[in-house]
């Protein structure tokens, strides 16, 4: 199943059912008013979901739509938890040599995770504010999963079962801000801006077998100013979501609307690119000497599509399409 929303003046939006290609949707009010919702009733209202998502793509439904994701919200606006991993080993040791830090301890057997703010997730369309480009503007190409309940201390294959929805992310960072943050020991406050999310969440039998051990082994193509940019695989993810949902809930339970993110996709092959730029600064600095790219100025846009290999587009989430601009009153 595939699912979107739309703003309709309330804090959680209007939930609509999307078609297999993305071209046609149905309301979905009359099973759940939006996907939290849906979320928390998960068991209550699959069936009636995956009959009306039946229905829109045979089109027996009534009332169908165009999609236009231009309309659309974050699939979640807002959720109970937002954690945040470093799955891709190659992305944190690359990032350990951006910050001149000293490894991780048991990096490759205990997953990386940070806590970021779940209250104002963006759309995939919209404009993004910031203060001033001197934060050190970058976007991080990622996947992640929403969750129903998860019980403390579940083990990672019944972790896997509680996945309800798998999205794809871009998660703003501000690295002048993050370069500071991350030397105090206590996580990532400013350097972590609202995260933008694709129009469309979708079960994870939508992948077929692109989803396969708790990973989705789809190309993230990442384009910044027309140019790409990277096509990092998701499947050379080192710790799985499975591992990663029972390391956040480890001393706690998890709520229905949680979502735990990759971190961002990266590839130990140089010709994948990158999914940020701060990545592709520290590959620059290895190999150069210093670093070419440049962190996003405003009017700068990045553009995300997660794709099977060897397509052109059409992918299963639909397209992150954004711009950078200046906050207003600022210059």
């Amino acid at each position: 199943m595939k699912f979107a929303t739309l703003e309709d003046g309330s804090l959680d939006g209007r939930m609509i059912i999307v078609s297999r290609d993305l071209t046609r949707c149905v309301s979905a009010g009359a099973i759940a008013p939006n996907l939290a919702e849906a979320l928390r009733n998960w068991n209550a209202v699959e069936a009636r979901l995956k009959a009306a998502y039946d229905g829109l793509n045979s089109s027996d439904a009534e009332d169908i739509h165009a999609f236009d994701p231009s309309r659309c919200l974050a699939p979640l606006p807002r959720s109970p938890q937002w954690c945040d991993a470093s799955a891709f080993l190659n992305h944190g040791r690359l990032m350990d040599q951006a910050f001149n830090a000293t490894p991780i301890p048991d990096f490759d057997t205990v997953p990386v995770m940070y806590q970021g703010a779940s209250d104002d997730f963006l759309g995939a369309a919209v404009d993004v504010s910031f203060q001033t480009e001197a934060d050190g503007i970058d976007f991080e190409g990622e996947f992640g999963v929403i969750v129903g309940d998860v019980p403390m201390a579940v083990r990672p294959d019944e972790a896997l079962r509680c996945i309800r929805l798998v999205v794809q992310i871009n998660d703003w960072s501000l690295r002048t801000i993050g370069a500071r943050e991350y030397k105090t020991g206590f996580g990532f406050l400013q350097a972590k801006p609202s995260t933008a999310f694709a129009p469309v969440a979708i079960t994870p039998d939508e992948l077929g077998s692109d989803w396969e051990a708790g990973r989705v082994l789809l190309n993230l193509y990442v384009e910044l100013n027309g140019i790409r940019f990277g096509d990092a695989n998701g499947g050379e993810m080192h710790y799985d979501f499975g591992q990663l949902i029972a390391h956040a809930a480890r001393t706690r339970r998890l709520t229905a609307g949680t979502i735990i993110g990759s971190g961002t996709v990266s590839n130990l092959s140089r010709n994948a690119g990158s999914s940020c730029i701060a990545e592709r600064r520290v590959i620059e600095i290895i190999d150069q000497g210093s670093a070419s790219t440049s962190f996003m100025k405003f009017g700068d846009r990045v553009r995300m599509e997660a794709r099977r290999s060897g397509t052109d587009g059409g992918g299963p989430f639909g397209m992150i399409n954004q711009a950078v601009v200046a906050m207003a009153g600022r210059a």
